[in-house]
């Protein structure tokens, strides 16, 4: 049967056919590198003393297969050396320019200034915190032409629509604030020599905290703590029933009222603006005649500088770690940061 199969002319012109039909060939693909080339430059913006990365963030990283560059003394301020990263497996780069021209990778804590942005090359990644709203019109314009591809912190959001760099930061920085509050009104920083919590037979501090956020839970987590009266003040109230619930007691809540605010704040040792805009700038809620209204040596901290300030302090361009008393209003001003204090924990 094979045999008549074979010889049958119309099966055999087929295979025939067959032959001489041209077949695809597997062609040679480049394989594409994977790997990253991270640069992480000296911060230069004013009392900055972050770094994008630790050593052991960058020994996680080289042990994949990435590269990291580093400029030299970028880790000073945060107590890291160079040998710190050498041994981690970073290049060090003794130059900015080189940083920036050899990495396609390029990340940092403040966000860019101008000389940087003239530094940065084509098509270059940036991951940085970028504070849009606080920027010239022709930042954006300057990333646009460059074609560079700026990744916010501020903006990233995991799986479960959480800010997660948002959220550690303000955790950090509303404990940190209560704690700084506690150094200014002590006698050894010009305060009025109070301990920022109770003893017994001692009125306890009274801290007034605006804004029931994050940053105003930890804040008033840290605060009951110490033993101090704190009053929380908020217009939204689903934020004032969980800070509530958060902490496991009943505490002073109240929508943002002038007149109450006004005689909370009378009474306080301890102001602490805590409100965060999702856009544009943060609304001013206590105006000079509040703060005039406010007891010798009462400390005020303002942690929404970034996105103007929570508090009016006479118009005064008070920057970070500033400190001004101003003997007219008694008054002692404090407008922090989270750049300022643990920086460690903040680059964890």
């Amino acid at each position: 049967m094979s045999k008549q199969i074979h010889n049958e002319p119309g099966l055999s012109a087929i295979a025939q056919q067959g032959i001489l039909m041209p077949k695809e060939s597997l062609m040679e693909v480049k394989v594409r590198n994977q790997n990253l080339f991270i640069g992480i430059p000296r911060e230069t913006s004013f009392q900055e003393n972050r770094i994008a990365l630790v050593p052991e963030s960058v020994a996680l990283l080289v042990n994949n297969g990435h590269q990291v560059v580093i400029e030299s003394n970028a880790g000073k301020n945060a107590n890291f050396t160079d040998t710190d990263y050498s041994e981690a497996g970073a290049q060090i780069a003794y130059t900015t320019e080189e940083v920036y021209k050899n990495a396609k990778l390029i990340l940092k804590v403040a966000p860019p200034s101008d000389a940087e942005l003239e530094l940065m090359q084509e098509r270059q990644t940036l991951l940085s915190i970028l504070q849009i709203a606080m920027q010239q019109r022709d930042f954006v314009s300057k990333l646009k032409n460059k074609r560079i591809t700026a990744l916010a912190y501020e903006y990233m959001r995991d799986e479960t629509e959480v800010l997660p760099v948002i959220q550690a930061m303000s955790e950090i920085v509303g404990s940190t604030s209560i704690l700084i509050a506690a150094e200014y009104l002590s006698n050894t920083m010009s305060g009025k020599g109070e301990l920022l919590g109770g003893v017994t037979g001692v009125p306890p501090t009274e801290v007034v905290i605006i804004g029931a956020g994050t940053v105003g839970e930890y804040a008033a987590r840290t605060a009951l703590g110490l033993g101090a009266q704190v009053k929380v003040f908020d217009n939204n109230l689903y934020k004032l029933r969980r800070i509530q619930r958060n902490l496991g007691q009943k505490l002073y809540t109240s929508t943002i009222v002038p007149s109450f605010l006004m005689k909370a704040l009378r009474t306080a040792d301890v102001a602490i603006g805590a409100v965060h805009a999702k856009e544009g700038r943060t609304p001013v809620y206590v105006s000079e005649e509040m703060v005039s209204e406010m007891r010798f040596g009462s400390v005020i901290i303002d942690v929404s500088i970034d996105q103007e300030v929570v508090l009016r302090l006479r118009k005064l361009p008070i920057i970070h770690t500033q400190f001004l008393e101003n003997m007219e209003l008694y008054i002692i001003v404090c407008q922090i940061l989270l750049r300022v204090w643990p920086e460690r924990h903040l680059m964890h």
